[in-house]
């Protein structure tokens, strides 16, 4: 079953046909900002036209830093007064990055945020709570409107208060929830506290995980925990927010919607198109908006197209999911190191909490990395000689994945500061 059959299930060169003649609309709405007006490629290509969506390579890339140059009205491409709505981030180290709607622009989210729940198995029939943060941050927001499109009755319940967050699934049936992944286990701690199991006192049977790159682990031992079906979204504010790509039922890669996105995966490096099926830094361009166009976006997100065609029968290519992001590696000792990869090797240990922190130091002169990882409750008795096998198990591990010996710091269940929001991986501390 489809939400938009028509489009979901379109041939690829009537796709493409499509694609084409949003693009040569996009980059003509996008010459009316003061950034992409002084770009000369694209001038030349609003007034000769493309023959082909290749010719996008092209263009210039867009980035943050651009974003935050021209702040705050130079990628704002319509008049100020047709604008019904903004979208920022924290701007704690600068400039914020701001995004723009129109009215049509919030339409087309609403309906790709639909499509993306639907494509996930979300009915009209289904208890929606939402347990994200509302305002500036596009998570609660675009969710919200999808799922009110979709029909859903919904709970904008908002982050954190676990205690309130429990009290709205049990008092009103809640089946579908939306939570960033790092909120799950200390949820699933409050569960136990109060003596309830969220596989037997709710009738939660789908998560919707995102806003944070997390392993397959992760989602397997959430899905474990709760006894629901885990599935991942994809979204950066750049873009709207949610709704960019999605899992369908089959979980097998994110179907992009690449009727409203233009998708490049490139080496970052070289800034080279990468072959099918290779990793490489994901490139956006928007293709049905208007208020703020957005055109070669470099996301920093590390994805890979994934071969042949969905059993669902959507043709829209999918992605595997974020490895990680080109700007989240961090060198240590001549090593190039990603996040994600001792997450991975967490997440297996049944031992290991839900939270985990990764503090780069200098000490006498060295460069070292920290991780401290949180051990659950039962296995955190005072037992030395376990600790110190499962401490010498952990740096094993690490160590032949990244190839740098860690010191491993274990430390008791809830015990690592949460952030607000998404979670905060790496805590560089290193004398520069």
């Amino acid at each position: 079953m489809y939400w938009e059959k028509e489009l979901e299930t379109i041939d690829r060169k009537n796709l493409e046909r499509l694609q084409l003649e949003r693009l040569q609309q996009t980059l003509r709405q996008a010459a009316n900002s003061p950034h992409y007006g002084r770009i000369p490629e694209i001038g030349r290509y609003v007034q000769s036209g493309m023959a082909s969506i290749e010719q996008v390579h092209a263009l210039p890339f867009t980035t943050k830093e651009q974003m935050r140059q021209d702040f705050p009205w130079g990628f704002l491409a319509a008049d100020k007064k047709e604008v019904v709505r903004l979208h920022s981030s924290s701007g704690t180290t600068g400039n914020p990055t701001v995004v723009y709607h129109n009215k049509h622009d919030l339409d087309s989210w609403t309906n790709l945020m639909a499509r993306s729940l639907f494509a996930a198995g979300v009915r009209d029939t289904d208890v929606f709570q939402n347990i994200c943060g509302y305002g500036l941050f596009t998570g609660g927001l675009g969710f919200q409107y999808g799922v009110e499109k979709l029909g859903c009755l919904s709970i904008p319940a908002g982050a954190g208060n676990s205690l309130r967050q429990i009290k709205l699934m049990r008092d009103f049936g809640t089946t579908v929830a939306h939570v960033i992944p790092s909120y799950l286990g200390r949820l699933f701690d409050v569960f136990q506290e109060e003596g309830l199991d969220p596989r037997k006192d709710t009738q939660l049977h789908t998560l919707v995980i995102g806003a944070e790159p997390h392993t397959e682990e992760h989602r397997l031992r959430i899905e474990a925990m709760f006894g629901v079906k885990a599935y991942n979204s994809f979204g950066l504010s750049e873009m709207n927010g949610p709704g960019v790509a999605f899992e369908c039922a089959e979980q097998n890669g994110l179907h992009i919607w690449e009727d409203a996105y233009l998708v490049e995966i490139i080496d970052p490096e070289t800034l080279q198109p990468v072959a099918d099926g290779q990793i490489g830094e994901l490139v956006m361009t928007t293709l049905d908006r208007q208020a703020m166009p957005v055109v070669r976006y470099r996301t920093r997100d590390l994805t890979r197209f994934l071969p042949g065609a969905c059993p669902c029968g959507r043709t829209h290519r999918r992605i595997d999911r974020i490895s990680g992001r080109s700007d989240d590696m961090f060198i240590i000792k001549g090593c190039n190191v990603f996040p994600m990869q001792i997450e991975g090797i967490l997440m297996k240990l049944p031992e290991v909490g839900e939270d985990y922190r990764i503090l780069l130091e200098t000490i006498a002169d060295q460069d070292e990395m920290i991780v401290e990882v949180e051990v659950k409750k039962e296995w955190f008795k005072g037992d030395l000689a376990f600790l110190e096998r499962l401490q010498k198990q952990i740096t094993h591990l690490v160590r032949d994945e990244v190839l740098v010996r860690p010191r491993i710091r274990l430390v008791a269940a809830g015990s690592i500061p949460k952030a607000e929001g998404k979670a905060q991986r790496v805590f560089d501390h290193r004398k520069t």
